[in-house]
């Protein structure tokens, strides 16, 4: 069942200047939604919605509480109303657990839980008033096991995922909707910008050297419209990610 008609929704995307942020603000505006344009990035932010019609750039850094709050401030005085927020900005970390360095992991918690938490509780009471919305929380395949290396990184997702699903019960009764969309390895700009004790990788290839394809982003773009439209609980880049990697 459709829970959402994309046509003429105000979404918040954060996240939205590189990868899949940038794949699914294409894809949402060419569904007729209306893209208020989060990342740090105001000069990629501001190139984006003079290229989407309808939609309006707001930087601010989702670590920082304050700037997420300001930021969505702006988006409610601008568009009067927020539909659907999807919390997509994060960051990736490698390495073994007994070399990560504290304040970076403090950082990427901010980031990757903390920024999403805030979002979500300063949409929520917005989405009551307006009689519903939806909430896209972006988490990783990385959730699904226990990798080494990736412990810290997967994490964050994995307490990002308890906050949705049980955000999904409680908000229910709201008609507010709650979804987890886990991608697999992505061509991105991620893999360049992972915090690691490690040597620095240039690109996704590298990643991935021996394992399965990439991944595009306009891929996970396409689960991020799907589950808004059904408003499944979760939705994996593949069928095999349900049960294998666990």
């Amino acid at each position: 069942m459709v829970v959402m008609d994309l046509k003429d929704t105000v979404v918040l995307l954060t996240g939205a200047s590189t990868g899949i942020g940038l794949a699914t603000a294409r894809l949402l505006a060419k569904n007729g939604a209306k893209l208020a344009l989060n990342a740090r990035s105001g000069d990629k932010l501001a190139a984006l919605s003079k290229e989407l019609p309808g939609s309006a750039a707001f930087p601010a850094d989702m670590s920082d509480e304050s700037a997420v709050t300001g930021m969505i401030d702006a988006v409610k005085a601008t568009f009067g109303r927020i539909d659907i927020l999807i919390n997509n900005a994060g960051r990736g970390m490698q390495g073994p657990l007994e070399r990560i360095d504290i304040g970076e992991y403090r950082r990427l918690w901010d980031l990757n839980v903390v920024g999403p938490l805030v979002a979500m509780q300063k949409v929520i009471p917005l989405m009551r008033s307006q009689g519903g919305g939806a909430i896209v929380n972006i988490s990783s395949g990385t959730a699904l096991m226990y990798a080494p290396g990736l412990g810290g990184y997967s994490a964050t997702k994995r307490a990002l995922n308890g906050l949705s699903l049980t955000a999904r019960g409680e908000l229910a009764k709201d008609g507010i909707v709650v979804s987890v969309v886990y991608p697999y390895v992505t061509k991105s700009d991620f893999y360049k910008n992972l915090v690691s004790s490690e040597t620095k990788l240039r690109n996704v290839d590298e990643y991935v050297a021996g394992r399965a394809p990439a991944d595009s982003s306009e891929h996970v773009a396409q689960l991020i419209l799907d589950i808004i439209k059904t408003g499944e609980p979760e939705i994996f880049a593949h069928d095999w990610m349900r049960t294998a990697m666990k």
